[in-house]
């Protein structure tokens, strides 16, 4: 009691330093000597100028909490002695106040570390301090980290061990540059990052930082402005206080560090391994010299007036979690999530951040995710883009959608009324072919070219109306590649018979004789029919093997995939097109010189108007095809099917069904030679008439006998021409009729 009477009278009443040992705060001598360092004044006394004499100054401005961490000390080194722990061996103390000075701090470190039974009390100057003996053989201190930094450079040159009751600095767990260094309390590593948990358990993300301005409360910024940063947390201000403020609520550590010393060679690797425990918790340093401790929460709090500090939780180092012992505390624990810290509202899922010209990046703007992007947790940097190929995503949505598999199924409504036309045009060509049959021996048909020829051209439409179903339902490489083929294949065989027929009506009605003979050796149905398609069947034969159309799944639309026929080689597709274009366009030509024929059985004339709707349909479809895209691509290649085919359907067969049901009567044998003769008269006069025109251009007036017997000899080779070309289409069925009617022509002219 005598003891503390004396120490607080000292310390209250301090004076300026006179000698080394006024230096001293308190002294006992020992065996084994132990130094401490406590900030037992707040301050130096400072006049306000810069100092002009190298010399100690007067401490003032007394920290009771402070000095009651010096005689916790005190009392633990004296109940060490007064056991049993260290027999024959006493410890001793000398112990300095460091004035929450770094000067005075070193000072007192100089004396630590000056050699041991000097009476000068000086440090000698060694290369190598291995059997080098100091005054004191450990340090407790000090309390503020700066100091404690100072203070540990100058004892790592004799490696001499530093225990630290309160420097939390991170940078103190470096071994590199602090190998003696010790401490009780955790890292600030730790401080701030139960701080940073905390903050973002309660959802905050808006906080301002106090701090001293000292390394410790530099590092610990630095440090803990790191890890709110990573946790998404926005300082709104950082504030430093001036050092070393007085502070009474810090709760006083007693140091329990020093309750075993083994020996004084291996004190610091002894120091290093030391356990302890105390109230059931386990204490060690671990490899960076840090005491296994954490914290307490604490929370300040007003109640009717007065402030009160109630431990809320404790946080865990090792497991980074926090310790709530009871449901009450952890309610009260859990509402700090009801206080708003934030300086922007939360974006909800389907949401993004939108950073604003704000330097902070809490402080955004919640815009939706455009489409084909998502995001599904809340206040997301950016949104996730959805995989373009198989999945789609609305504008704000919260997930990716997986496309729909779309192509022209056969229960789509347009689908059905092209497979119903379809339909409808292979019902006519059976008809057609039914009518034919039944009248085979009509002339209507005989001109037709025989039921051969009529058979294969409505075999040709049979199979072109059967080639739309390939383009409807699931695609598949088998219908890919059978539907071109076999519509190129069948239209041109299709167009081949008819421009046979086309020729043939040209040979039968030119008076050109040059032109007849050349057409009478061109005329070779069979081998022609064969060359052309032949020359189709290469085409397909070659786009087959070399590039041949294969299913095709279209990701370029936002929310669906097209399945669909890609036709493999453009060029072929084309070729395959403009072939038979060709072939049409010929047949057009022949046609259309053929068109004055007979009224009744002017077949020419239709084919041309058939030849023309198949340019009209083709020549509107490239167009519309490369610019169409989507399911129903192929109705539109199935259209111009069906109008095609329709159209040379119509016009090559309905006007002789026409002929053959509503008008029998003109179907006979004697209105077909009626009709011929009367053609054939009227060509010959107007044949007449031009050579006339022609005779009195050259030799004025021609005169001529009003009798048939003197008529002129371009009109009588003409008669015999035509009587001959006749003869030529119908030799095959009526083989005296040609002689006939060449006989009463004669005779009738």
């Amino acid at each position: 009691m005598a003891l503390l009477i004396i120490l607080i009278t000292y310390f209250t009443t301090t004076q300026s330093c006179q000698t080394p040992d006024d230096f001293v705060a308190a002294t006992s001598p020992g065996h084994i000597m132990i130094g401490g360092l406590f900030a037992i004044h707040e301050k130096v006394l400072s006049l306000g100028v810069c100092p002009r004499r190298p010399e100690i100054q007067q401490c003032v401005g007394f920290e009771i909490s402070n000095f009651l961490q010096t005689l916790a000390m005190i009392h633990s080194i004296e109940m060490i002695n007064n056991s049993t722990l260290l027999s024959g061996v006493k410890l001793g103390y000398e112990i300095y106040d460091t004035c929450t000075d770094v000067t005075v701090a070193m000072a007192a470190t100089l004396r630590f570390l000056s050699k041991l039974n000097c009476s000068t009390e000086i440090m000698e100057f060694n290369c190598d301090y291995s059997y080098y003996m100091p005054k004191v053989k450990a340090v407790v201190g000090a309390g503020y980290s700066e100091i404690t930094m100072a203070v540990s450079r100058m004892l790592n040159l004799l490696l001499m061990p530093q225990v630290s009751y309160e420097s939390t600095a991170e940078i103190l767990s470096d071994k590199i540059r602090f190998p003696s260094f010790l401490r009780t309390v955790p890292s600030d590593f730790y401080q701030t990052k139960a701080m940073a948990h905390l903050i973002q358990n309660s959802g905050w993300n808006w906080i301002g930082i106090i701090a001293t301005d000292d390394d410790y409360g530099r590092l610990a910024l630095n440090t803990f402005a790191i890890q709110t940063m990573a946790n998404n947390v926005c300082i709104a201000f950082k504030e430093v206080l001036p050092a070393f403020l007085s502070d009474n609520t810090i709760e006083v550590r007693i140091n329990q560090t020093l309750e075993k010393i083994i020996a004084e060679a291996q004190l610091l690797d002894v120091l290093k391994n030391v356990t302890f425990t105390d109230g059931g918790n386990s204490f060690h340093f671990d490899a960076h010299g840090d005491m296994n401790t954490g914290y307490d929460v604490v929370l300040w709090k007003e109640i009717n007036g007065h402030m009160t500090v109630t431990k809320m939780a404790q946080y865990d180092l090792k497991n980074d979690v926090f310790i709530i012992p009871d449901q009450e505390t952890k309610n009260e624990f859990w509402n700090l999530k009801q206080i708003q810290s934030k300086c922007s509202k939360e974006c909800s899922p389907g949401q993004m951040k939108k950073t604003t010209r704000s330097q902070h990046i809490c402080c955004y703007e919640c815009v939706n995710c455009p489409e084909n992007h998502y995001s599904n947790q809340t206040d997301m940097d950016h949104c996730l883009l959805c995989h373009n190929e198989t999945h789609w995503a609305p504008v704000r949505s919260t997930m990716c959608f997986e496309k729909e598999v779309e192509y022209l199924n056969w229960n789509d409504s347009l689908a059905i009324l092209l497979l119903a036309l379809s339909l409808l045009g292979i019902v006519f060509v059976l008809a057609i072919g039914i009518i034919f049959t039944r009248n085979l021996s009509t002339p209507v048909v005989k001109s037709s070219g025989g039921l051969t020829v009529c058979y294969v051209i409505l075999l040709c439409h049979f199979l072109n109306f059967a080639s739309t179903a390939f383009f409807v339902g699931e695609p598949q490489d088998f219908t890919c590649k059978t539907r071109q083929t076999l519509f190129g294949v069948s239209f041109t065989l299709c167009i081949s018979c008819i421009l046979m027929k086309s020729l043939k009506i040209l040979l039968a009605f030119s008076f050109d004789p040059k032109l007849q003979n050349f057409l009478k050796c061109l005329y070779k149905p069979i081998p022609i029919i064969f060359t052309c398609t032949g020359i189709q069947v290469v085409i397909c034969t070659l786009w087959l093997i070399f590039a041949a159309p294969a299913v095709e799944e279209n990701v370029s639309l936002p929310r669906v995939i097209i399945l669909e026929c890609e036709e493999g080689s453009i060029l072929a597709f084309g070729t395959m097109l403009g072939y038979i274009a060709i072939l049409a366009f010929i047949c057009f030509i022949f046609a259309f010189k053929g068109r004055k024929l007979p009224e009744n059985y002017n077949e020419a004339k239709f084919i041309t108007f058939g030849m023309l709707i198949y340019f009209i349909a083709w020549i509107t479809f490239i167009p519309i095809y490369a610019t169409t895209f989507g399911k129903y691509l192929p109705a539109v290649e199935i259209i111009v099917i069906l109008i095609s085919n329709y159209g040379i359907l119509c016009c090559t067969f309905f006007p002789k069904c026409y002929v053959i049901l509503c008008k029998q009567e003109t179907n006979t044998k004697s209105a077909f030679l009626k009709m011929i003769y009367s053609y054939s008269t009227h060509s010959a006069d107007s044949l007449t008439m031009s050579h006339a025109s022609l005779a009195s251009t050259s030799i004025g007036i021609t005169r001529t006998n009003p009798s048939s017997a003197g008529k002129p000899a371009a009109w009588q080779n003409s008669m015999e021409l035509q009587a001959q070309s006749f003869a030529y289409i119908c030799k095959e069925n009526t083989p005296g009729l040609s002689k006939t009617l060449q006989r009463k022509r004669i005779s009738s002219i």
